[in-house]
């Protein structure tokens, strides 16, 4: 038996009311059919904590590899763009074993916590000339400011030149504009173009990385995989590509949601302000409740089921971040932002089990950075009223594109 259909209306899940605010509509989903189908796309939404665990164990039946994204049709009835699978897509969060280990190998020592920690004098540089101008103005567009910095930090870990930046903020928000649901055929066409240019400029500093010792850059360990033939080139720039996107529109994302929500709730910034300890615990409820990317793709790649209902190859999973952080057969008052639960990074805004984000590290550090210095260098900030800020147009991320604040020094 197939599964039912996730809406009445085939076009709510890429409609700008979900796109604001999903979790009503995720909710529903939990509650009337936690696996469901978006129209006739092959594309099922899986919305409670139990299915999305389930599903992120059986790799045998569920592929991580990116094959296919929803999108809004010529009739404005959801459809699906297919991806050719390639060594340069089908890198870390989007590889299978033994492909996915040997990627996270190589750079998941240059994510681990020590690593991480030595760049924090570097983040709170460059966060601190990020906020010096800003708050000195009295405030203005944060959305910047939170692209500015993870894709600063990305650079700095790959080994590229910071006079680049603006290139750089460019090129992190590509993916998830591919994973938006809302891009054209046109617009698919100028990313992958524009893609191809941050591979030519990626290609040429990955031909010229030097050796590796403990201080080498992240392309020197890629070039060095490359030459000794442990991954082809293609996927040593795929693994480049996708950490643009993943270290820096998701910590961009990240960094948003944590100012929003403090822009808007006054009382919760000066109870940080006095206790910066609460700091760490804020910034991960924040990630639970606005998880920088709401879902992943799996590909079903056998005859299956999954809830009750039957899956059939080439069909595709929408494992749902964002709904299964607030189910309530997980979360006590899971809509609501609390310092003192009891295990507080017991979400699945970063993944779960082998494929869990390997920059887990960078973007709580980059986000607590921030948040500390923020509030350090301000006595309130307030969102501005007759200025609301605005939401990337997707189903996949969840970032502030326009995000007006005033700020008042210390």
């Amino acid at each position: 038996m197939r599964a039912p259909l996730c809406a009445e209306d085939p076009s709510e899940i890429l409609s700008r009311a979900v796109i604001e605010d999903p979790h009503a509509f995720f909710a529903r989903l939990r509650r009337e059919s936690p696996l469901s189908r978006v129209a006739e796309t092959g594309v099922h939404a899986v919305a409670s904590w139990a299915l999305v665990d389930e599903a992120l164990g059986r790799e045998a039946d569920f592929s991580a590899n990116l094959t296919g994204v929803l999108i809004r049709g010529h009739d404005a009835r959801p459809d699906t763009f297919e991806l050719p699978s390639t060594g340069a897509t089908d890198v870390i969060a989007t590889a299978d074993e033994p492909d996915h280990a040997i990627h996270r190998g190589l750079v998941k020592p240059w994510l681990g916590p020590g690593r991480v920690a030595g760049l924090e004098p570097m983040l709170r540089r460059w966060t601190r000339e990020a906020l010096d101008g800003f708050v000195a103005a009295g405030g203005g567009d944060f959305a910047p400011i939170a692209e500015r910095v993870p894709a600063l930090a990305v650079a700095r870990l790959l080994g590229l030149p910071e006079r680049d930046v603006e290139h750089f903020r460019t090129w992190a928000m590509m993916g998830g504009d591919m994973l938006a649901g809302d891009a054209s055929a046109e617009r698919l066409g100028e990313l992958a173009r524009e893609t191809m240019r941050m591979a030519a400029y990626l290609g040429e500093h990955l031909d010229r990385a030097g050796g590796v010792d403990e201080h080498a850059p992240l392309l020197a360990v890629l070039a060095d995989a490359v030459r000794e033939g442990v991954i082809p080139r293609e996927a040593a720039l795929g693994i480049s590509i996708v950490l643009f996107g993943a270290g820096g529109e998701s910590t961009a994302a990240l960094i948003g949601s944590v100012v929003r929500w403090l822009a808007g709730d006054e009382a919760l910034a000066d109870r940080l302000r006095r206790d910066a300890s609460l700091i760490p615990r804020f910034v991960e409820e924040v990630v639970r409740l606005e998880p920088p990317f709401k879902f992943h793709y799996r590909a079903v790649r056998r005859a299956c089921r999954l809830g009750g209902f039957d899956l059939e190859p080439g069909d595709r999973l929408m494992l749902l971040w964002a709904s299964a952080n607030r189910d309530e057969a997980v979360f006590d008052e899971p809509d609501r932002l609390r310092l003192d639960r009891r295990y507080p990074k017991r979400h699945m805004s970063f993944g779960r089990g082998a494929h869990f984000c390997v920059g887990a590290h960078l973007a709580r550090l980059e986000a607590r950075v921030m948040v500390e210095a923020l509030l350090a260098g301000t006595a309130r900030i307030t969102l501005v009223e007759d200025a609301p800020a605005r939401l990337a147009p997707s189903i996949f991320v969840r970032r502030y594109e326009h995000l007006p604040i005033r700020a008042e020094a210390a």
